[in-house]
């Protein structure tokens, strides 16, 4: 029987974005305050997912034999240094966090039947490798604030307390929303990046955070005015919001996931179609969502 077991480990590292030909201008102009010297750091927390059958004892694999191998091939090596000085690897292409999770890979591929590796540089910001040459996932973490009100304009308020129950209340109520926005690109092999990572930040703020925070949805975005709007339903509209400002990063969009309360969320995965406005994707059913 095939189970997946994943072992965590930790790592303090430095690092530093800086392409020798690139003037210090252009430097400064593509990676921003990351060129800064010598250089700036983490706590960096590492998830290495394995797969395989279990044997007799219960277990995929000896998990203390799975503890020395990742800090022999990767903890020992990087834990409090200078990663641009430390592999080889990170010279020829800077240490991104996609870069990182695509190099743990190779160093640790040939000693555990790896299924994925994910490194969160912080709790805001992670990559997934899952060795598919330069094609990485890439999750940008933010937030926002906001009321809403579960109530179809088309019912009476009698159906809507029977269908929402509470959130169908005339004046709503609120959340503070958590948002993960995963894109899928190819890893440029000089720069260690799917996207620039500034861009796709300045896209979710423009076009998801900065409209949505401390507004009531229901009257103050347009959409769901007739729309209810329901963690699956917000989560649907981000995705016709984002899926073309970040395929012009040179990305694509991978998933959307809107946590609504520790008790709930929804997900959504994919792009919309090029041929898709964001007003019409908003609503089209999709069944690639999926609700916690």
């Amino acid at each position: 029987m095939k189970c997946v077991i994943n072992r965590r480990a930790q790592f303090s590292a430095s690092h530093r974005y800086w392409l020798e030909e690139l003037s210090q201008a252009e430097n400064q102009q593509r990676f921003g305050p990351c060129t800064r010297a010598p250089g700036h750091g983490h706590n960096y927390v590492l998830y290495v997912s394995m797969e395989g059958d279990l044997d007799e004892y219960g277990m995929v694999l000896n998990l203390s034999d799975v503890k020395q191998v990742i800090k022999r091939e990767v903890t020992s090596q990087l834990d409090f240094s200078h990663l641009n000085d430390v592999w080889p690897e990170f010279q020829s292409g800077l240490p991104t966090t996609e870069n990182m999770a695509r190099v743990i890979w190779q160093r640790l591929a040939p000693h555990l039947p790896l299924v994925n590796i994910q490194l969160f540089e912080h709790p805001e910001l992670w990559a997934d490798y899952q060795g598919n040459d330069m094609e990485a996932l890439l999750t940008i973490s933010t937030h926002f604030s906001a009321a809403h009100r579960l109530a179809s304009p088309r019912l009476s308020y009698e159906e809507n307390c029977e269908i929402y129950g509470k959130c169908a209340r005339p004046h709503g109520h609120g959340h503070n929303y958590h948002l993960e926005v995963t894109v899928k690109g190819q890893i440029d092999p000089r720069t260690g990046m799917l996207a620039d990572l500034a861009q796709l930040q300045q896209v979710i703020e423009d076009q998801v955070v900065e409209p949505f925070d401390h507004t009531f949805l229901n009257k103050d975005i347009p959409y769901f005015a007739e729309v209810v709007p329901t963690a699956e339903n917000i989560a649907v509209r981000i995705r016709a919001l984002l899926s073309g400002p970040i395929r012009e990063t040179g990305a694509s969009l991978h998933k959307v996931k809107l946590i609504e309360s520790p008790n709930n969320s929804a997900e959504v995965y994919g792009e919309m179609p090029l041929d898709v406005t964001a007003e019409q994707g908003d609503a089209i059913a999709t069944p690639e969502l999926t609700a916690v």
